[in-house]
């Protein structure tokens, strides 16, 4: 099953740049996972099925019901941001130029030979500098206003990483970040096909996130679904009969997205994939007698790139792992596809929820699916609970056919996202 190459064409943008009618190509991709530190190296962990979950050890998590997490292994800021920034920045930021770094150099692209206002930076933040925050407060509070950095003006702010990214690179053009929790990663993708098709050649995207100390965990716990079992293989189980919750995660990744003109002009090496089609929406209040939206979110996205349910290959689900949340995407997804109509997977039980990260890795994962024709499995659940009408790819990795794959995301608060990512040779 093949989908177009192309997207219908967008209106003309406000400056009378001529929006290309081709779907935007990426071009790079950089991982910073609790899978581990690269792409290469986050895909065998996922094809292996090994986990990213374990103690938390970055602060004493004893007083809190929460343990475990998906921790970076072997992060070490020092060696991959420059030190005036590791004292002016969140964690979260350090994550992110790490993995903005990686993408560059996977794309083979030196910002300097580009047009500077022509090179945009979109990312997706949940809670910002978290940790950066933390500290300072307990300077205020411990101590007097004077005893609080400069700098927690600039770390906390949701577009930190955004700014430093386009400082460090010399990305000009178009830069804003997208707040929509889990959701926000696909949302940052979208909107980074936007700003090509008004005139950007290339979009650094995606996201990360570092919300595991103390004051981010207590603000995640607050929702009420994170998953309180001490066992690291038992704890998230989306779709399982024993779905209790999830657990937190750091981390993320961040893409290279380019004009696919742009992008064959520079001679760019490799093609992961291209954006077919994006979509957003918003469930109602809990109190509304409207239902979820996700159903309309995946089909807004599949006419936005030209295909029918028939064309996608393979799913990657948002699999939050509360029982209520599990029930209406499996149902959302056999609403469009049928019963067991395409293979589902979530990978994202290696990781935890990465918030702001998280659909973004979502979007990697897919794309090295597409490369290597090959749908991950979803390590923990043993099979979907009963009413689950869906294909979930349990046990091991399953070879398919795949050109064309959608991730979905939710995040807390009502947002939804949908966005198709095709072969490259789509």
């Amino acid at each position: 099953m093949t989908g177009p190459a192309t997207t219908a064409p967008a209106p003309r943008s406000a400056t009378g740049v001529t929006t290309p009618t081709r779907a935007p190509v990426v071009t790079g991709l950089g991982v910073v996972a609790p899978t581990g530190i690269g792409t290469e190296e986050h895909w065998r962990s996922v094809l292996a099925g090994r986990s990213g979950i374990g103690p938390i050890t970055l602060f004493d998590p004893s007083p809190y019901p929460v343990r475990l997490a998906g921790q970076v292994p072997g992060f070490s800021a020092k060696d991959r941001v420059p030190s005036r920034l590791i004292q002016q920045t969140d964690r979260w930021t350090h994550l992110g130029l790490a993995a903005a770094e990686a993408a560059l150099a996977d794309a083979g692209v030196v910002p300097a030979e580009l047009p500077e206002y022509e090179l945009a930076v979109v990312t997706a933040s949940s809670s910002g500098g978290t940790e950066f925050g933390q500290h300072e407060m307990e300077n205020l509070y411990q101590h007097a206003p004077d005893w609080v950095g400069a700098y927690q003006s600039i770390a906390w702010f949701y577009a930190a990483t955004t700014g430093q990214i386009s400082i460090r690179h010399g990305l000009r053009g178009p830069c804003g970040v997208l707040c929509t929790e889990q959701a926000g990663g696909l949302d940052a993708l979208g909107q980074a096909r936007r700003l090509i098709r008004t005139g950007a050649k290339l979009v650094m995207t995606g996201g990360t996130d570092a919300s595991l100390c103390p004051y981010g965990l207590t603000a995640q716990l607050t929702t009420g679904h994170l998953t309180t079992v001490p066992d690291p293989a038992r704890a998230y189980l989306p779709f399982d009969a024993d779905a209790s919750g999830y657990l937190p995660g750091e981390g993320g990744a961040l893409l290279v997205v380019e004009d696919a003109d742009a992008a064959e002009a520079r001679g760019a090496a490799r093609i992961w994939g291209r954006v077919l089609g994006y979509a957003a929406a918003f469930d109602p209040p809990p109190d509304s007698p409207r239902g979820p939206v996700l159903a309309r979110t995946v089909r807004a996205a599949l006419a936005d790139a030209g295909l029918e349910p028939a064309d996608v290959d393979v799913v990657f689900a948002d699999a939050l792992g509360v029982a209520e949340a599990d029930r209406a995407e499996a149902a959302a997804l056999t609403e469009v596809f049928g019963p067991r109509g395409v293979p589902v997977t979530a990978p994202k039980t290696l990781t935890g929820r990465l918030y702001g990260g998280g659909a973004a890795l979502d979007a990697a994962t897919a794309l090295l699916a597409l490369r290597d024709q090959t749908v991950p499995h979803t390590a923990g659940p043993t099979a979907p609970a009963p009413g689950y009408e869906i294909d979930l790819v349990l046990g091991e990795p399953r070879p398919a056919e795949l050109r064309t794959a959608l991730v979905v995301a939710r995040g807390h608060g009502g947002f939804n996202a949908a966005l198709l990512l095709g072969h490259r040779d789509n």
